[in-house]
């Protein structure tokens, strides 16, 4: 039994239909005694069977397929049926042995559609969390630094994205007709990116979109040991009731704004009443001041870290350069009477981002962080935010990534650079 799936017979059509015309048109009926392609199934040899399957169709459970196709899974979600169909589809092809397919768009992150969600389990493979490995991802996109009012750049994206389907290539598509759309004044910029360049983009009110980050990725870039660098942490420590929060630790060097996180501490999947290592992060620390040149490190005390902050100043408060105040060097609230410098701090990291002054290595922990940070109006401005409070999608590493940008900012301000370039100079000067 080989299913071909979505959430309306519609849908099922953009694969139905040229199966049918391949089954009737070419040599597979000649070839296969018993084929028989009807309008809504196919007889197979053998007994066998391919038919199309939709989301009302509740009664597959226990369906035994050997094969699934599942398309345009970015619109499947709770609401139309779609997460609960896949779900029963996974679990029959489990009891068989059987393996699927998933064909999407790109999907709109925050949708939780299956399409996001195989996504994100791509990521857990990458970040070494995932239990198992059964998952081959393929995503084609066109360049994220891709300019949409650029002809040529825009050509070379499109054909990026279409490959051997763009006309150019030997297919069918006219990249010309497809730019002409592009440029249609009622079509939406994002939507551009979506649909004709394959871009997974953003949610309406993300901080980031997934274009403007990727554009900064250097991935080449090495930090070596002994650079100034600024340091910027958020943590949590435990919460019973929920998924915990997520602790990062994120370097950032001063001479060219790189940032890199030194560390991650996430709840694992499944595990429950999960504490934060704290004596593995404040062995962290340290060990970043022994390996590089941190020159200002910015930690928000919040959630049961106040403790630690105050020992990480009391030792290392001759080490820094710039400091918070000279009370308390490293301790930077988010929120209360800092909450102005924190949404200054918010609008120069994004600005950083959206003019390519920082780069970044790409690592998967800490662009899931960026793009899951939301939107959100403060008393006094704009401030970053999980979807909702309770939610497993976590935005810590964004926040650290945050304060060091700020601590990396104030450090060049202070003239920190100028001062250890001056005293090189002399150094060499005297030999």
């Amino acid at each position: 039994m080989i299913q071909l799936c979505a959430v309306s017979e519609d849908q099922t059509a953009n694969s139905w239909d040229p199966l049918l015309e391949m089954l009737r048109e070419g040599p597979a009926v000649d070839n296969y005694a018993g084929l028989e392609p009807m309008n809504s199934f196919v007889n197979l040899p053998f007994k066998g069977k391919i038919q199309f399957v939709t989301a009302n169709a509740t009664s597959r459970e226990g369906n035994r397929p050997c094969f699934c196709l599942l398309d345009q899974t970015e619109s499947w979600v709770v609401n139309n049926g779609g997460v609960k169909l896949a779900a029963a589809l996974r679990r029959n092809l489990g009891k068989t042995g059987g393996a699927s397919i998933e064909a999407p768009n790109a999907y709109v992150p925050g949708e939780q559609s299956v399409a996001e969600v195989s996504a994100n389990y791509y990521r857990t493979i990458l970040e070494g969390k995932a239990r198992d490995e059964g998952l081959l991802y393929d995503h084609r996109e066109a360049p994220p630094d891709t300019d949409l009012y650029d002809r040529d750049n825009l050509l070379a994206g499109l054909e990026r994205a279409y490959g051997e389907s763009a006309e150019v290539n030997g297919g069918w598509v006219d990249l010309d007709r497809i730019v002409a759309e592009i440029w249609d004044p009622a079509t939406d910029p994002q939507a551009a990116r979506r649909y004709y360049l394959n871009a997974i983009t953003h949610a309406p009110d993300s901080w980031l979109s997934q274009p403007e980050w990727a554009a900064c990725a250097d991935p080449l870039k090495v930090v070596a040991d002994g650079d100034m660098i600024a340091l910027g942490f958020d943590g949590s420590r435990h919460r019973s009731d929920v998924v915990t929060d997520a602790t990062a630790l994120i370097g950032c060097r001063l001479e060219d704004g790189y940032i890199f996180p030194v560390a991650v501490w996430e709840q694992p999947d499944n595990q429950r009443d999960w504490w934060a290592p704290t004596a593995e992060i404040d062995a962290t620390v340290r060990d970043a001041f022994r390996r590089w040149n941190v020159v200002a490190f910015y930690a928000d005390p919040a959630a049961d870290w106040r403790s630690f902050v105050a020992g990480w100043e009391a030792d290392f408060n001759d080490r820094l350069k710039v400091k918070v105040t000279s009370g308390h060097p490293i301790e930077w609230w988010m929120g209360g009477q800092n909450l102005t410098k924190t949404v200054r701090a918010t609008a120069q990291f994004h600005s950083a981002v959206v003019h390519k002054e920082l780069t970044h290595d790409g690592s998967s922990v800490m662009t899931r962080h960026v793009l899951n940070a939301r939107r959100r109006d403060s008393r006094v401005g704009l401030v970053i935010s999980k979807d909702f409070p309770e939610s497993p999608r976590k935005i810590d590493a964004a926040v650290a990534g945050i304060l060091a940008w700020q601590a990396r900012t104030d450090a060049v301000g202070q003239g920190v650079i100028a001062a250890q370039t001056k005293r090189r100079s002399r150094s060499i000067r005297r030999f």
